[in-house]
């Protein structure tokens, strides 16, 4: 591997992972990576291994990997991130413990394989820089808890029937979170707020922003401790973004920031709204982009069943200050919590790919200087449709096939994923779309079988 690939493998911060594996009494370490989809892999290795581990010695086949290598050129290696150790608390007991990495993907030759998603991520962050820019980002992740069966297999019952920020005894996931949020804690997380959703059954904990790649180490990271978690109590959590109709879905908020050192470049205390020039050319360059890249950030057929009218997801190409109906809002704490939120996103996103489309073409924003409409405070959900062509008020595409289509039809993500995750990406969706399409559905079942 080469040396500007382990970087981050620091004596000090080696000799403290070493500390902590004797004192912790860790026997295996989990090298942890992400499919094209996000889905969490692992390889599991003793501890006696550990300098091969971060020397980037630990070779897999690619080709089993979806999104992946060819069969004949499937020789890969994963670099880990040393920031990423983790001692996993659910596997501590007397004398042993287990621990985590997240790991880049590498080819032999020490490159990164353009077909990890991690990766792309990077290349993001470092065309931010080229403008001087770090990227902050706080995701904020909604799941729901549904009843398994005496297998573990899950069922359609939901755990509860509580309702916003309501307590026990509806709350019935209050003892789950607090466990979840015990495990995250103790794996270096700062969570900020826990509480029931809107929805029966829903639930989300907010932990603190981050850069760019630690948010979706981050993101990814709580989806695998949301679902052991929830195992352990038998129940099955699911970030599926619309389980269940009638009800709201499950959305992933990206609240995104622009810093230059230690200032917010988004913040501007002399603006009306103290939103700084770049803040305003971010939300116009995520405008002019989102139905180019909605197919990334809501990646599956279910994705459109929950951007629809009346439940709170937002489906309409509009920003403002405050207003919950828009796609993008301007939080109201200002100064260096600045930043602009995009609502559409859903928790089975590829939060490597999804931060990596946002920031990508709210630097296309920037970079053109383009200029934001103007801001829409009233409710959009309850305008007609002629009111909202008034104000020039576009919607999302209304299916997965729809966004392929336009992801296709824009450049924003190729340009952004590369040629490799982008071609795998689209024929990938594509197939989803193809299988949904053919397949026969309850729905017709129900509604066809009897009468004709």
């Amino acid at each position: 591997m080469t040396e500007t690939l382990i970087s981050n493998t620091t004596e000090a911060a080696l000799e403290q992972i070493k500390e902590t594996i004797k004192t912790k009494s860790v026997d295996l370490l989990h090298l942890q990576f992400v499919d094209i989809e996000g889905i969490l892999k692992h390889v599991t290795v003793t501890t006696e291994q550990l300098e091969d581990v971060v020397e980037g010695k630990m070779m897999f086949d690619g080709s089993s990997i979806k999104g992946f290598s060819a069969i004949n050129n499937s020789d890969l290696y994963l670099q880990p991130d040393l920031s990423t150790f983790a001692v996993l608390p659910w596997t501590e007991e007397e004398g042993y413990a287990e621990a985590r990495f997240l790991c880049s993907v590498v080819n032999p030759d020490g490159s990164l394989f353009e077909g990890d998603t991690r990766n792309v991520l990077k290349k993001t962050v470092d065309r931010a820089a080229e403008h001087g820019y770090t990227i902050s980002v706080g995701p904020e992740l909604e799941f729901f808890l549904f009843k398994a069966d005496e297998n573990g297999n899950p069922t359609t019952e939901l755990s509860d029937n509580g309702g916003y920020f309501e307590p026990s005894p509806k709350d019935l996931g209050e003892r789950v979170r607090l466990e979840i949020y015990r495990a995250l804690k103790a794996m270096g997380f700062t969570i900020e707020a826990s509480h029931h959703e809107v929805a029966e059954g829903q639930h989300e904990l907010s932990f603190k922003y981050a850069d760019a790649l630690g948010a979706a180490d981050k993101a990814t990271t709580y989806k695998w401790v949301v679902k052991t978690v929830a195992k352990q109590y038998g129940l099955h959590a699911t970030f599926m973004p619309k389980p269940k109709f009638g009800i709201n879905g499950s959305g992933m908020h990206v609240n995104m920031s622009f810093f230059k050192g230690n200032e917010n470049a988004f913040f501007d205390p002399s603006d009306a709204l103290q939103l700084s020039k770049e803040a305003y050319h971010f939300i116009a360059g995520l405008l002019e982009n989102v139905k180019s890249f909605v197919a990334v950030t809501n990646p599956l057929v279910n994705s459109y069943k929950r951007l629809v009218p009346g439940y709170e997801a937002p489906c309409y190409l509009a920003w403002s200050a405050s207003n919950r109906s828009a796609l993008i809002r301007i939080p109201a704490k200002k100064g260096l919590a600045t930043r602009v939120e995009l609502r559409c996103p859903d928790p089975s996103s590829n939060p490597y790919l999804t931060f990596a489309v946002i920031a990508s073409a709210g630097l296309d924003g920037i970079e053109k200087e383009l200029e934001a409409p103007a801001s829409i405070n009233e409710d959009i959900f309850h305008m007609t449709e002629e009111q909202r062509a008034s104000y020039g008020i576009e919607s999302l595409p209304g299916s997965l096939k729809e966004a392929v289509e336009a992801l296709e039809s824009g450049d924003i993500a190729v340009n952004t994923l590369g040629e490799h995750v982008y071609n795998e990406y689209v024929s990938l969706k594509k197939a989803e779309w193809d299988s949904y399409r053919t397949a026969v559905h309850g729905w017709e079942i129900e509604n066809y079988h009897a009468k004709f």
